[in-house]
C-alpha cells in the first residue's frame, strides 16, 4: 500500500464479523476499533472451551459475559476451535495423548502411525466446517436488510498443545550455544512436519473454510443490497527505514511463513472469482503471543523514525517524550534506534534474509545477533513492563486497523503490505493523528 486508501462507506447498521476469539489487545484491536469508531456493529465468536476430559464445549455464563465485555458486542457461542490435535481417528489416540510422555531429548525420532496426521486432520476440519455453518445461520439472523458485512479472520497459531513442544520451540526461537536447535533441522522430523500440517491448517485453511461455508450468506446479503468482504492478517516481511532507506526485512527463523504464504494464495483465488478477500501483511508487533519470538520486537523501534520523517518533530514528540520516559536514565532513543539500525543492517542478516526463498531457517551466529541485539535493548528500559515496543505495537495494530477496514471498502488487490511507511503516513495526517496523540 502506497497510498492512504479512499474513506470506505461502512456506517452504522453494517457489521463486523470477527472469525477468531479476541484475546487481549492485539492486531484484531485496532480493527474493531476503528468499526465501532464508524458505529458499526461488532459480532464475535469463539473457539470455545475445553473440559477436563477434553470435550469441547461453548463457553459457560461467566465465560460469555466475560468474552462480551472484552469485545464489546455479542458472541456467538458455537465453538469455531480450528485444528486436529485432539482428533482421535481409526482407533489412534490424539496427538496431545501420543505425545504426553514425550521427551524432548527424542524429539528428531518420534513418530506417527503412517495417514494418522492426515487422518486426524480431516476429523479436525470436518468439526470445524461443521461449526462454522451453524455461525453462518446464526450472523445472518442478527444482519439488518441491506448492511454492508465485513469478515475478518483473526485466526492463527496451530502450536499442538503439548508439553513437549515448548522447550524445543524455546531451543529454536530462543537458544544460543549448546541450548541452539536448528530451524530447519526441527522442521524436517516429524513433530516439524507435524507443526508444519497444523500451521496451515489453523493458519490458512480456515479462510477457505470461512469462504466457503458463507457462500449462501454471501449471496443473501448481496441480494439484499448489501457488501460482503474479507480481510485476514498476513505476514511476508516488512519495510522498514534501515540506514536511512526503507528495506524489506523479516524475523527469522518465521517458520509460519509458509502458512502465511498459503493464506495469501487462497485469498488470490477468491480474488479470480470475484470474492473480494484481502490478506494484509502487517509489521511485526509484540503481543503475548508472540513472546515466544524474542528479537521480533527489533524491527518495530525503526517506526519512531519514520513517524518522525513522515511526521515532523514537533507531532511526533509526544510519542517520543513517552518513549524516552521508558528508558533508563542515562540511556537515549537515539542510541536505542542507533542499536536497532546496526543489529538491521548487519551483514549477518543481509546475508541470510532473502525474498525470494522467505521464509529462511535460522543459523547459530544468526540466533545468537538477534538474541543477544534484543536483550541489549530490553535492557535499555527502566521496567520490563514498559516497554517503547509495547507502546509502538498500539500505534501498529490502531494503524493497521484503520487501513484495513478502509481499504476493504474498494480492495485493490488481494495481497497487500502494511509496512512502516504507510503507517507514517496514517499517524502523520488527520486521520491518523489521533492514534499518536492517545
Amino acid at each position: 500500500m502506497q497510498e492512504l486508501p479512499e474513506i470506505a462507506g461502512y456506517k452504522a447498521g453494517d457489521v463486523l464479523v470477527l472469525a477468531g476469539e479476541l484475546f487481549g489487545r492485539g492486531y484484531a484491536n485496532g480493527l474493531v476499533d476503528e468499526a465501532k469508531r464508524l458505529g458499526m456493529t461488532v459480532i464475535g465468536t469463539t473457539v470455545g472451551r475445553r473440559d477436563a476430559d477434553g470435550s469441547l464445549r461453548p463457553l459457560n455464563s461467566d465465560e460469555l459475559a466475560e468474552s462480551e465485555a472484552l469485545l464489546g458486542g455479542k458472541i456467538i457461542n458455537v465453538p469455531l476451535e480450528a485444528g486436529f490435535d485432539m482428533e482421535a481417528v481409526n482407533g489412534h489416540a490424539p496427538v496431545t495423548e501420543q505425545l504426553k510422555k514425550a521427551r524432548p531429548d527424542d524429539w528428531n525420532s518420534i513418530t506417527f502411525a503412517e495417514g494418522f496426521i492426515e487422518q486426524a486432520r480431516a476429523a479436525g476440519t470436518a468439526r470445524f466446517r461443521a461449526a462454522l455453518a451453524l455461525v453462518a445461520k446464526e450472523i445472518e439472523g442478527l444482519l439488518p436488510a441491506g448492511a454492508n458485512v465485513l469478515f475478518a479472520h483473526t485466526m492463527a497459531g496451530g502450536i499442538p498443545r503439548v508439553r513437549v513442544f515448548m522447550p524445543l520451540l524455546n531451543r529454536v526461537f530462543k537458544g544460543t550455544g549448546d541450548k541452539y536447535l536448528s530451524s530447519g533441522d526441527f522442521w524436517n522430523s516429524q513433530l516439524g512436519r507435524l507443526c508444519d500440517v497444523s500451521f496451515n491448517e489453523v493458519t490458512a485453511d480456515t479462510l477457505r473454510y470461512l469462504l466457503e461455508e458463507t457462500v449462501a450468506l454471501r449471496e443473501r446479503i448481496s441480494a439484499n443490497g448489501g457488501r460482503v468482504r474479507y480481510v485476514a492478517y498476513g505476514y511476508h516481511g516488512t519495510e522498514v527505514l534501515v540506514n536511512g532507506e526503507y528495506r524489506w526485512q523479516s524475523y527469522t527463523p518465521y517458520v509460519q511463513g509458509l502458512a502465511k504464504m498459503r493464506l495469501e494464495d487462497i485469498a488470490a483465488e477468491a480474488t479470480s472469482k470475484g470474492v473480494e478477500a484481502t490478506v494484509f501483511n502487517c509489521p511485526e508487533i509484540q503481543t503475548n503471543s508472540s513472546a515466544l519470538f524474542l528479537g521480533v520486537e527489533i524491527s518495530l523501534y525503526p517506526l519512531l523514525t519514520a513517524i518522525r520523517r513522515e511526521a515532523g518533530a514537533d507531532a511526533s514528540r509526544q510519542l517520543f517524550e513517552r518513549c524516552q520516559a521508558m528508558l533508563k536514565e542515562g540511556e537515549s532513543i537515539d542510541k536505542l534506534l542507533e542499536r536497532a539500525n546496526s543489529y538491521l543492517s548487519s551483514p549477518i542478516l543481509s546475508a541470510i534474509v532473502d525474498y525470494d526463498s522467505w521464509p529462511q531457517h535460522n543459523t547459530l551466529e544468526q540466533a545468537e545477533l538477534m538474541l543477544a541485539a534484543s536483550a541489549e535493548l530490553m535492557g535499555m528500559h527502566a521496567d520490563q513492563k514498559q516497554l517503547v515496543c509495547a507502546e509502538l505495537s498500539r500505534v501498529v495494530f490502531l494503524s493497521t486497523g484503520r487501513l484495513m477496514l478502509h481499504a476493504s471498502w474498494n480492495p485493490v488487490a488481494p495481497v497487500l503490505w502494511l509496512n512502516h511507511g504507510i503507517i507514517a503516513r496514517l499517524v502523520a495526517g488527520d486521520r491518523g493523528r489521533d492514534i499518536l496523540e492517545a
